[in-house]
């Protein structure tokens, strides 16, 4: 009976060939465009929604797929992790970017996650640690699967203010431009070129950025829309930061006119001039060999924004609104050049953000800055009177602690009670909430909750600190006095936005199911028919697909 139905369907599909009726393959897009804006918790675009113009963020409301349940689901959310896990699709556990900076275990030196001395800026100025290359990103990018398929015919183009948001969303084989705060240029390695294709260098020439010299912040919309923000008396601001507008930002010195721009509109403005310039001087999206293209280009300035006036002021507020009306004029750009309807775009976050203390408490919640270097000292002196040994506390770069398991067992000190009595040490300080310990993470008894999850996440063996420190809500780590931060497991540091667009590909709508970045690179690599980067660990969104 079995083999009497597969000869009927095997019929059945025969005959729909000849007829012309069987369900072609569908088309894969001419680019995918990966939009992230460094630094923007999913709340703020709920909160300023009804301000937003029709042709950008609103545009990805109405017609894309919008996930509102959807985090960086990994418990150190700072901007590397957050960017590697977007196209490869892993945790930091995996592909090894663990945060902005580390302490490497062996010698003790620190670690910038981009750095790499065999490479330097090309025509710009190189400093030891500047970012150069993705050697310390572990597994590859869709962008690198895309290559591979294609034989390497695809392009793969990132474009970013910050050097780390541009090499980790390239890859191991795509190509990174990133802002130079010492010149105002968008500049590459020589681990990508040994010199700049002719677009880049005529672009270069033209220097955009001298337009901004002398150049002051106005808000964009009228005072009213700014009525709900935070007095920006509430909390106090860096020595030589405006508090309302206009706000000047140019400056007749170089350096510090290119460095200014970065907190400012004008820096993202930049980002997607140059995003215009790569599109034109590359032909992406209009590939001779036929394929798919890839343009990442990730937005720094809200995420400067944010740790200078807080997620909760005007210039925050005001700055969503104008980054809106940038991605409008963008996605008008390539309707012209490409055409949307050939266009898939990924929209995110590499995290969210929490309030500047100073708001939290006039809402009545415990919120502080906690000094990191103080209290692993405070660690370092309590762990030296208890076992009468000194320099217990190799290293510290928080929420990472290093301890000297070797000095600890040389005097008898047993590894298990050197962890439990810092754990319970630190457990102690106002502030800290829950302390992991390596042996917790390496026999599996870190516990079962969501925060034990993103912390497990976030801890990778080779790499990461003996003890793993995690804040209360609302606190978080600072030497300074001003400003706010992120890097928590909580909400407010992982629910980010997460939007698909593309009438070919994705079915429009408001999704309330539960979804993680990394579930993007599983659901590129379906759409595009390649085989998911290695370490990818989302799942595909089917439920936003047509």
């Amino acid at each position: 009976m079995i083999a009497i139905l597969l000869r009927v369907v095997l019929l059945i599909c025969i005959g729909a060939a000849q007829a012309g009726t069987m369900p072609e393959a569908p088309v894969r897009p001419k680019l995918v465009l990966v939009l992230v804006v460094d630094g923007l918790p999913q709340e703020q675009v709920q909160r300023y929604r009804a301000q937003l113009g029709p042709g950008g963020l609103r545009r990805l409301l109405d017609q894309g797929a919008w996930y509102s349940n959807a985090h960086q689901a990994h418990g150190i959310t700072v901007t590397t992790p957050g960017h590697a896990a977007i196209l490869t699709g892993a945790y930091p556990y995996q592909h090894g970017i663990i945060g902005n900076s580390w302490i490497d275990p062996d010698s003790g030196a620190p670690v910038y996650c981009t750095e790499d001395a065999r490479y330097t800026y090309l025509d710009e100025a190189t400093h030891a640690g500047d970012g150069t290359s993705p050697a310390r990103l572990r597994v590859p990018t869709v962008g690198d699967e895309l290559r591979y398929a294609s034989g390497g015919r695809s392009k793969v183009v990132t474009v970013s203010g910050k050097d780390r948001g541009a090499i980790l969303l390239a890859g191991k084989s795509g190509t990174a431009y990133m802002y130079m705060d010492g010149s105002g240029n968008f500049a590459t390695s020589t681990y990508y070129m040994q010199a700049y294709p002719d677009w880049a260098r005529r672009y270069r020439a033209t220097r955009p950025q001298e337009r901004y010299r002398g150049a002051t912040w106005q808000a964009l919309l009228p005072p009213d829309a700014y009525r709900d923000d935070a007095d920006a008396a509430l909390a106090p601001l860096k020595p030589g930061t405006g508090a309302g507008f206009p706000l000047a930002v140019g400056s007749a010195h170089d350096a510090d006119l290119y460095a200014a721009l970065k907190t400012s509109p004008f820096l993202d403005q930049l980002t997607f001039d140059f995003a215009r310039a790569a599109v034109l001087g590359e032909h992406l999206g209009d590939n001779p060999a036929g394929v798919p293209d890839l343009l990442a280009v990730s937005l720094s300035a809200h995420d400067y924004i944010n740790h200078t006036y807080g997620p909760e002021s005007r210039f925050s507020h005001d700055h969503l609104q104008r980054l809106d009306r940038m991605l409008a004029a963008f996605f008008d750009f390539l309707d012209q050049r490409v055409g949307l309807a050939n266009v898939l775009v990924v929209f995110t976050a590499d995290h969210g953000f929490t309030n500047v203390p100073e708001f939290s408490q006039a809402r009545h919640l415990d919120a502080a800055r906690l000094d990191g270097d103080r209290l692993a000292a405070a660690l370092g002196k309590h762990l030296a009177d208890k076992f009468a040994l000194e320099a217990l506390v190799k290293k510290s770069s928080l929420p990472n602690i290093y301890l000297d398991y070797a000095l600890a067992e040389r005097r008898g000190v047993r590894r298990e009670d050197l962890e439990n009595a810092a754990a319970r040490f630190l457990l102690a300080q106002d502030g800290v909430a829950q302390v992991y310990t390596r042996g917790q993470f390496e026999h599996g008894g870190a516990g079962a909750t969501r925060i034990d999850l993103l912390m497990r996440r976030a801890w990778n063996r080779q790499l990461s600190g003996d003890l793993l420190v995690v804040l209360k809500p609302f606190w978080f780590f600072s030497a300074g006095a001003t400003g706010s931060s992120h890097g928590s497991p909580y909400a407010y540091d992982t629910n980010v936005p997460l939007m698909l667009m593309g009438p070919r590909w994705i079915r429009p709508g408001a999704y309330g199911q539960y979804a993680e970045v990394v579930d993007l690179a599983s659901t590129l690599a379906h759409l595009l028919r390649l085989r998911p980067p290695a370490g990818a660990e989302g799942r595909v969104l089917t439920e936003a697909l047509r």
